[in-house]
């Protein structure tokens, strides 16, 4: 086909391929569990044949990029915080992943940022704003495709990359809301009064929503905290707060009611509601996510020319970009935690996050000779060699059941979920 297909907009039209696209995802995460290719890929790849046999304005597909990107984000900072479980038993566990993340997102944010500005001539400043992004490893893909790894490791992954992403957008606003201050006593007392503040609404309307939740009746009630999350994450955007601690808090409060209800607080938690709450808000967290990922992804990859790859620099930007990434890593794995070098070293894609925040940069800070194509790249190639890394283990290919019976004496050995943890009875004394 020589030329575009030119289509005036039709609502049946775009019903039909926002099925066919849904459709597809769902065929792509089944196969991206039994192959170990990132649907990722697939989904981006899809959207880039589109871009050549659709004509559209690639400049009217930014907003929308935009959109599906800022929404996703709390979905992703909530259903990882859905998936983080405050017990003892784990706080060495929480605490590696922590150290981890934060060094690996500063170490490498400055090591691209001397790539960057050397490469570009840019201030410091600037730098470290493309650096971020890149530097920062994507849940929204390694949640998933890690499904089926067992043990510590898939726990190890999972949390690394919920306080990858957590950490590294916090720090990303943190710089550009810090520009017009000068002196680092300045920036400290900033960023102090910053956490404190958010610190304590995302906590106090942490307790309120899930007190009044438990109480509102009738059948349609799901989308009632998420809409307040989205109104606290966007009201706390306007007033330079970090918003996403109003995501998190809220995640971490009602997947580990034990932890933050206690004392007197027990009184005011309903068991049966609760639990209903909880299993249906990461049913819907689950689903939304899936769904946003799905048409970012796409859109994504709408959104992809090929101008950028005819220059060298791309190329070499970014392959300088991923040594760094996997040679600070692979040190950081081999200092902190030497057991899980491996297949931890080859998990560590970039994904929505990276294009989210890249689209995020002020046009005051924007590098103008920098190409969306060296974001691309490093995707790819990330995602590729996550893929290397599980197959290589053997351990992320999905198994059948006759497999899975054949190689266990009895199925209760296969159980490997968390424990439910007792609900607070408002009777117990502590």
């Amino acid at each position: 086909m020589d030329e575009k297909l030119t289509m005036e907009f039709n609502v049946y039209w775009a019903l039909i391929a926002a099925s066919v696209i849904v459709i597809l995802s769902y065929f792509f995460n089944s196969l991206a569990r039994r192959t170990n290719v990132p649907a990722v890929l697939m989904l981006i790849i899809t959207g880039f044949v589109i871009s050549f046999m659709v004509e559209f304005d690639g400049e009217t597909l930014r907003p929308t990029l935009e959109t599906l990107g800022t929404i996703g984000l709390v979905m992703i900072v909530l259903e990882a915080a859905l998936d983080l479980h405050l017990v003892k038993k784990k706080a060495g566990l929480f605490g590696k992943s922590l150290m981890i993340a934060l060094i690996l997102l500063i170490f490498t944010t400055f090591g691209i940022a001397l790539i960057i500005k050397f490469f570009f001539e840019v201030n410091q400043l600037e730098a470290l704003v493309y650096a971020i992004p890149l530097s920062i490893m994507s849940s929204a893909i390694i949640i998933p495709s890690v499904a089926n790894l067992i043990g510590e490791d898939k726990e190890f992954l999972v949390i690394e990359a919920a306080f990858s992403d957590i950490l590294g957008i916090m720090i990303f606003y943190f710089i550009l809301d810090s520009v017009e201050l000068k002196g680092f006593t300045a920036i400290s007392l900033h960023v102090v009064q910053n956490i404190g503040l958010t610190v304590f609404i995302a906590v106090a309307f942490g307790y309120l929503i899930i007190i009044l939740i438990q109480k509102v009746t009738g059948e349609v009630k799901l989308f009632l905290p998420i809409s307040v999350l989205v109104l606290l994450f966007a009201t706390g955007k306007l007033f330079h707060l970090s918003s996403l601690m109003f995501v998190l808090a809220f995640g971490l409060m009602l997947n580990n009611i034990n932890v933050f209800f206690r004392g007197f607080l027990k009184r005011y938690i309903i068991p049966e509601a609760y639990q209903e709450l909880l299993s249906e808000i990461k049913l819907i967290t689950l689903e939304s996510s899936f769904l946003i990922r799905t048409f970012f992804f796409i859109v994504f990859g709408m959104s992809i020319t090929l101008d950028g790859f005819n220059q060298l620099s791309v190329f070499v930007v970014a392959i300088l970009a991923l040594a760094i990434m996997y040679l600070f890593r692979w040190a950081a794995l081999r200092l902190i935690t030497p057991k899980q070098v491996f297949p931890a070293l080859y998990v560590a894609p970039r994904g929505l996050i990276t294009i989210l925040l890249f689209y995020s940069i002020p046009s005051q800070h924007q590098i103008s000779n920098f190409s969306p194509a060296i974001l691309f790249l490093v995707i790819i190639i990330s995602n590729l060699v996550m893929m290397y890394g599980l197959i290589r283990n053997g351990q992320g290919l999905e198994k059948t059941p006759g497999e899975i019976l054949l190689e266990s004496p009895s199925l209760e050995s296969q159980k490997t979920k968390e424990p439910t943890p007792e609900l607070p009875n408002p009777s117990k004394p502590d």
